[in-house]
């Protein structure tokens, strides 16, 4: 019998996924958590050999933070993240955070049944467009923006003008070019808008 823990802050999925586990001979949900915190104290209470993991947990430790925990702990369960996100920077925490698999939340529910199956025997699990994404991710150099990078691109992204972001964020205008040159130079571009591109496509806006 395959023990399943569920890990997401919404009852109405968690109902669904514990329905659809306890059709399936084989597999049982032993419990479930709607934090990060209360997926730590449950696995040690329960032991599971497979976690069903959202990312997105609310306030506190998300779901990134709690496979981590998770790997840490003794005997560690297979941590299988089942999302809606699927950004190239949700995947690659996920993964390096030790996780057995990912999944989107559209995904069949013979798919994840099956995964789940995987996962207990130790393998490994990608949706195949996420598993692309990683492959991408991997090929392609990390690329990291400070956090006021980040920012004056988010603002650039939705359309300001270097004098209207240098108004929001409370900067010079000469501040808010410097952290856009930056920005160009340490991925690759030329301009505002491949920038935002670039920045979209390796998942850090």
């Amino acid at each position: 019998m395959i023990r399943v823990l569920l890990v997401d802050d919404h009852p109405v999925v968690r109902a669904g996924l514990r329905a659809l586990l306890a059709s399936e001979p084989g597999l049982e949900v032993v419990a479930e958590a709607a934090s990060g915190q209360e997926a730590v104290a449950q696995n040690a209470a329960h032991r599971p050999d497979v976690v069903l993991m959202d990312l997105r947990l609310g306030p506190g430790m998300d779901g990134a933070d709690a496979t981590a925990e998770l790997a840490a702990a003794p005997d560690p369960p297979k941590v299988l993240v089942l999302t809606t996100y699927d950004t190239d920077s949700d995947i690659l925490r996920a993964v390096e955070a030790g996780a057995a698999g990912y999944l989107l939340k559209d995904a069949d529910p013979a798919v994840l049944v099956d995964a789940v199956t995987r996962a207990a025997r130790g393998e490994t699990v990608l949706d195949p467009g996420v598993a692309q994404r990683l492959y991408r991710s991997m090929q392609t150099p990390r690329v990291e923006l400070s956090a006021r990078e980040i920012e004056v691109l988010a603002a650039v992204a939705r359309g300001l003008s270097n004098r209207a972001v240098a108004k929001e964020l409370f900067v010079s205008e000469a501040t808010v070019k410097s952290h856009l040159v930056h920005a160009f130079s340490k991925l690759g571009v030329d301009s505002r808008t491949a920038a935002v591109a670039a920045a979209r496509e390796r998942g850090l806006l």
